[in-house]
């Protein structure tokens, strides 16, 4: 590991915005602050979102600035891409910002039923191969639904034809609520979103990948808990590359 990630996780340890519990850190150990993000760490009773798979922390730092409140959490488990949205919170003085470095895949243990309002997912890896990864998947929903309150909004945004088709299958196959679809963000922009702050909010590979000419693609639905959730059973076909500036690295033209 090269000095630089090194210097970052040390300061990220000294952080007031950063909790970290990577998955050998809190097996089968209680989190303390489960139901109680609003009143030990934010001090208010405002609604709660979270980022999951946030990386830099562009989006919840962009999100924060532009709606003091609302209380917004950042999820991932790269470190060294979380300390710049974590650092630039600090520098900004954004007291309705939180970092959590944990694996998503346990994140039903950092928070208690009902506890949040929203879900962000933005530019989340497809997992083309194995439909359990998929932030969007019936996997990851079911989980969502132990904090989610009842029909919480959860939001895509994404490059990836793949994921957004299969998403968008997921959520008609199960009949779920969805309040906007387009996959040309800002192009065939929703009526209901001309003029929003959200569209101001790009992170750097979107506007690369804006550049590139690729769509950005968005989903808005919400999620209910009185169903059964099943997964499509549908071939998709698959994205030509798989981040920017890097290759398709699979001859398959299609996956469920």
């Amino acid at each position: 590991m090269g000095k630089g990630k090194l210097a970052k996780f040390a300061e990220m340890k000294t952080m007031s915005n950063v909790f970290e519990y990577p998955f050998s850190v809190v097996d089968n150990v209680p989190f303390a602050m489960q139901g109680h993000w609003r009143e030990e760490y934010f001090h208010n009773d405002n609604p709660l979102v979270l980022e999951l798979g946030c990386g830099k922390g562009e989006y919840t730092v962009g999100l924060a600035r532009l709606f003091p409140n609302v209380n917004f959490i950042g999820v991932d488990i790269k470190g060294s891409r979380m300390w710049t949205g974590a650092k630039q919170a600090l520098e900004q003085q954004l007291s309705n910002v939180a970092f959590l470095r944990t694996n998503i895949e346990i994140i039903d243990r950092f928070f208690a039923k009902d506890e949040v309002q929203e879900i962000w997912l933005t530019f989340s890896d497809p997992q083309m191969k194995n439909p359990r990864k998929r932030l969007s998947s019936t996997f990851f929903l079911e989980r969502f639904r132990h904090f989610l309150v009842d029909g919480g909004t959860i939001h895509l945004k994404t490059d990836s034809n793949f994921l957004f088709t299969y998403t968008k299958l997921m959520v008609e196959h199960n009949g779920l609520p969805t309040d906007m679809c387009t996959e040309d963000l800002y192009h065939q922009t929703p009526a209901n979103l001309i003029g929003s702050p959200l569209l101001t909010i790009q992170t750097y590979y979107e506007s690369m990948w804006i550049s590139r000419g690729l769509n950005i693609r968005y989903l808005r639905f919400r999620l209910p808990h009185n169903s059964d959730l099943v997964e499509p059973n549908v071939e998709i076909p698959l994205d030509e590359y798989r981040s920017y500036h890097r290759d398709k690295r699979s001859s398959l033209t299609q996956s469920k």
